[in-house]
């Protein structure tokens, strides 16, 4: 469900999971962290799918309200197919991120296969570390996923605010090269399968 959108504790019930698994020593980690990649992997198809049927078509309508007009649809656009795989990784990571990357990269028209190999590794690695480190460190583990997760949220929003700087500073010169890579009508780019 935090996959899909809808904030909820998904690592935390994964570590949770993990810990009490490796207390007990009842419960199969290797089931757990399938679970929890399963999870992950189909909660992201399914907030995928939703934005790319109804996300860009709402940010089109919607979009000036918030200051998105056409220019800048294309550049996030534009932005996704280019970099849209390592959002998609590297989100599964950031507690806020994780539950609006899928959605996001729907909207914006990434390639279904290249989403579904970016999020599926994503997945896997994000369930093995928070699965095995529950398992082995136990109650410790969360003195460490804590400042982890912490630490991964701060670095994020330091990116984006770096980010959002540059964008600022060279932000036509950066709307000419989504309008140059990704010419005609919004959306239509990620339809072809092909990314920049």
């Amino acid at each position: 469900m935090e996959s899909a959108g809808i904030p909820m504790p998904g690592e935390t019930i994964l570590v949770t999971a993990a810990i009490v698994a490796g207390r007990t020593q009842q419960g199969s980690i290797g089931i757990i962290i399938a679970a929890a990649a399963a999870g992950a992997i189909c909660g992201d198809n399914a907030g995928f799918w939703a934005g790319r049927r109804f996300g860009l078509d709402l940010m089109i309508r919607h979009g000036a309200r918030i200051g998105l007009d056409e220019d800048r649809l294309r550049l996030g656009q534009y932005l996704f197919l280019r970099y849209g795989g390592a959002i998609v990784f590297f989100g599964r990571f950031v507690a806020v991120l994780r539950a609006f990357a899928a959605v996001l990269a729907g909207a914006n028209k990434v390639a279904p296969w290249r989403f579904f190999i970016y999020n599926a590794a994503g997945g896997v690695v994000w369930a093995t570390i928070f699965g095995f480190g529950g398992y082995f460190l136990g109650a410790e583990f969360h003195k460490i996923a804590g400042p982890f997760g912490i630490g991964a949220l701060v670095l994020a929003v330091g990116l984006i605010f770096a980010a959002w700087r540059h964008y600022r500073k060279n932000e036509r010169r950066l709307i000419e090269v989504a309008k140059a890579a990704l010419p005609g009508p919004l959306g239509l780019h990620g339809r072809n399968e092909a990314a920049p």
